[in-house]
């Protein structure tokens, strides 16, 4: 049974608009117009418990906007949301002690207060005891490999450390279910990683079920099977990543390195050639052909070196919003 559903789920907002120059000013003073701007419009899918589920899509596509409607911030303008059995917007107190909201551009710590006493805070607010409380916050800076930072005040900690202990404060109740929207921003390669490996130890650990926005493709790749692809408030794919990359990229890049140099118009039948120097020949191989081609090639060349890679997985992914492809993506493939 899926933990959390949405079906049509749609969010409209209504902005002002204004002319430029004071006959403009004074005209939207006295009589303001508005536009209808459909942020999410009917959004559909299902979340299983356990999974981790990467939500892509460029700025102002509506992840933020779903995610915010999904944990009760925001009301639905039409359509449903369920988060394990539970109407987000009614926010019962049963509801709010099994999600939690991570933004990582939003804090929700004490600036001039160590961490440890946000914790405390936090801990009687979900009604945890003390020992409750001891306990959880020892087991995640364990996870987070964070200690002594966690007495110092938060305005003397790095990016990095405020981010871990962020994700403590949004953890300690235990929740079984994590909204995530950009939780490693602005934070460096090894904070980033480590932020991974957390998200992917609590995962397995507590068995939560994660819905995870992020511009950096390395978090969604690294955490996510599945991925959800969003643009201009409207899923055009809900499925697995690899099909996904598959499909974007249908063949692979082949880089070879000969002992010896071979005329181009041997080559060009195994593949697209798409660098050729001297001894070092780069090939587009369609995924179909690719291991026919490499055995003929091995059989019949002397290879010094040979690595086959896909392209980047962020170039993909930017080339189909970047040019608007999006429709020749189908859901579910």
């Amino acid at each position: 049974m899926s933990i959390i559903t949405a079906r049509s789920l749609t969010k409209t907002f209504l902005v002002s608009t204004k002319k430029p120059g004071i006959r403009g000013t004074l005209r939207h003073f006295f009589a303001r117009s508005f536009s209808r701007v459909e942020a999410v419009d009917c959004v559909e899918f299902d979340i299983e418990p356990g999974e981790i589920v990467g939500f892509i899509g460029p700025n102002g596509a509506g992840k933020t906007t779903t995610l915010k409607m999904l944990c009760g911030l925001i009301h639905p303008s039409y359509g449903q949301a369920l988060v394990d059995g539970d109407i987000p917007h009614l926010r019962h107190s049963s509801f709010l002690k099994k999600i939690t909201f991570v933004m990582g551009q939003k804090q929700q710590l004490i600036w001039d207060l160590p961490p440890l006493d946000s914790f405390k805070v936090n801990a009687a607010v979900y009604g945890l005891t003390d020992l409750e409380a001891r306990k959880r916050i020892h087991e995640l800076a364990n996870m987070l490999d964070i200690d002594d930072e966690l007495k110092r005040p938060v305005r003397k900690l790095s990016l990095g450390q405020r981010m871990k202990a962020e994700l403590m404060a949004s953890l300690l109740h235990r929740p079984s279910v994590l909204f995530l929207d950009e939780p490693t921003l602005g934070l460096d390669v090894n904070a980033q990683i480590r932020i991974r490996e957390f998200l992917s130890d609590y995962n397995k650990k507590f068995k939560a079920t994660i819905l995870l926005t992020s511009h950096y493709m390395a978090d969604i790749t690294s955490l996510s099977r599945r991925v959800i692809l969003i643009h201009k408030g409207k899923i055009f794919y809900d499925g697995d990543l690899k099909k996904l990359t598959e499909s974007l990229s249908p063949s692979r890049s082949v880089n070879i390195e000969f002992h010896n140099i071979y005329p181009r118009q041997e080559l060009e039948q195994y593949g697209i050639i798409e660098e050729y120097q001297n001894s070092y020949v780069r090939f587009l191989i369609p995924r179909e052909k690719l291991s026919l081609s490499l055995t003929s090639i091995l059989n019949r060349f002397s290879v010094k070196d040979l690595e086959v890679t896909d392209l980047p997985i962020e170039l993909l992914i930017s080339e189909l919003f970047k040019h608007g492809k999006t429709q020749n993506v189908n859901i579910g493939s």
